[in-house]
């Protein structure tokens, strides 16, 4: 029932060929979620924050740019040492530039997400996890320092995660994530592959804390 009413849904929307695929990772997610509520042996749900370590990646020359990124998450244990956990985050990224060729940024490129995570969570001991999955993020707002430049960035973006944490006890835990930018971030149409593949995209590395309800 989940999975068809999200499948009219986005079979309504116009989608280009990388859209496309998007909407099929987009779709195979909700259905792995959908599996995991209904098969889930316990669930948890928790909360998070902590530092973001952002940059662009592709043909544009920046710097890393730290933020912050804080939110909630459900724990949703499959198997034993299995769990699929999908998280809503505000997760501040951009980057910084150097305009002038001196040796001190000049300016920062600030871009505010809201980004939704849904991560294979994978219990390699039971302290340690590795974790991995795809990412859809919601532009919220777009500056440069002061001026808004949201106009020219586009609303959604793709990534994918990787992972790893430990559990000091069963309620408190660190994580160090890193997330791979899929689409390129300026809204604008790609003439070939080269040139998407070259695109300026997000990259952030995460350090988090969370706190997990009994």
């Amino acid at each position: 029932m989940i999975f068809s009413r999200y499948s009219f849904i986005f079979g309504q929307l116009n989608f280009n060929p990388k859209q496309i695929r998007m909407k099929k990772i987009i779709l195979s997610t909700i259905a792995l979620m959908a599996f995991a509520f209904s098969n889930a042996q316990e669930t948890r749900f928790g909360v998070k924050g902590g530092l973001n370590l952002a940059n662009f990646t592709g043909d544009f020359d920046t710097n890393l740019k730290a933020g912050f990124h804080i939110g909630g998450f459900a724990e949703i244990k499959i198997i034993e040492r299995l769990a699929i956990q999908p998280e809503l985050l505000f997760s501040t990224q951009g980057a910084r530039y150097n305009m002038d060729g001196g040796g001190k940024d000049s300016g920062a490129y600030k871009l505010n997400y809201i980004n939704v995570p849904v991560l294979a969570k994978f219990y390699v001991t039971k302290k340690f996890t590795v974790e991995s999955g795809p990412q859809i993020g919601f532009l919220v707002s777009a500056k440069n320092e002061s001026r808004d430049i949201k106009d020219a960035y586009k609303t959604a973006d793709y990534g994918f995660n990787f992972g790893a944490g430990y559990n000091f006890t069963d309620n408190f835990s660190v994580g160090l994530r890193y997330t791979v930018g899929l689409s390129g971030i300026y809204d604008r149409d790609y003439v070939d592959f080269s040139d998407y593949y070259d695109s300026t995209k997000n990259s952030n590395l995460q350090l988090s804390l969370a706190y997990k309800f009994k």
